[in-house]
């Protein structure tokens, strides 16, 4: 049997700081929070007839990376290191996603979103090839999971998105209505929504 001295030591190599793994998954933490304060930003910004959806969308989705970023922390601190960044400019220095600007449109703050997780998604899949290359598959694990929750989101802004008529009608309000049908996820029942949008 192997001396628990020496396993010991390469373990702890393996879990140093400056680890590759460590570092995504200090990254993502970064990443998990800045999301968390974009979608809770677009959660309250959030206007217009596609209000109750998007708003309950939005909500949904910051409750969701809010458990995966205590995830991932826990992560880090299971495998060794401490967390490196602990407030929110740290945080956003950290992350390779964008802070939520001001004074958006509702398309712009979904655009947004969008752009941000396609970010996520492709730096989280290549953290789970290093983690698996090192040797890691309780990160591997957690990787493979915590993709699927911002790969199922970008999928549901894909969808809002593609709804052209929909979403750039609820934008601008004008005094001539049309009545229109408009497919947008409902978190509560996960059906459609009619409601009556500006004619552009």
């Amino acid at each position: 049997m192997r001396d628990t001295r020496t396993l010991a030591k390469e373990v702890s190599y393996e879990n140093r700081e400056n680890h590759p793994v460590v570092q995504h998954l200090q990254r993502q933490v970064a990443n998990a929070f800045v999301l968390y304060a974009n979608y809770k930003h677009y959660h309250w910004q959030t206007f217009g007839p596609l209000f109750r959806d998007l708003h309950k969308m939005f909500d949904k989705f910051a409750k969701e990376v809010l458990r995966s970023m205590d995830d991932l922390a826990e992560r880090i601190r299971m495998i060794g290191p401490d967390i490196q960044n602990v407030q929110l400019k740290q945080m956003q220095d950290a992350a390779n996603v964008h802070s939520a600007g001001p004074e958006q449109s509702l398309r712009e703050m979904v655009e947004e979103a969008d752009a941000n997780l396609f970010i996520v998604i492709k730096d989280m899949r290549d953290a789970a090839k290093v983690a698996d290359e090192n040797n890691d598959p309780g990160t591997v694990d957690l990787f493979a999971k915590t993709v699927q929750i911002h790969e199922k989101h970008e999928w549901f802004l894909r969808d809002v998105l593609k709804k052209r008529d929909g979403l750039t009608g609820c934008l601008s309000p004008l005094p001539v209505l049309f009545h229109q049908h408009c497919f947008f996820e409902d978190m509560a029942s996960h059906g459609s929504v009619e409601i009556f949008v500006a004619r552009s």
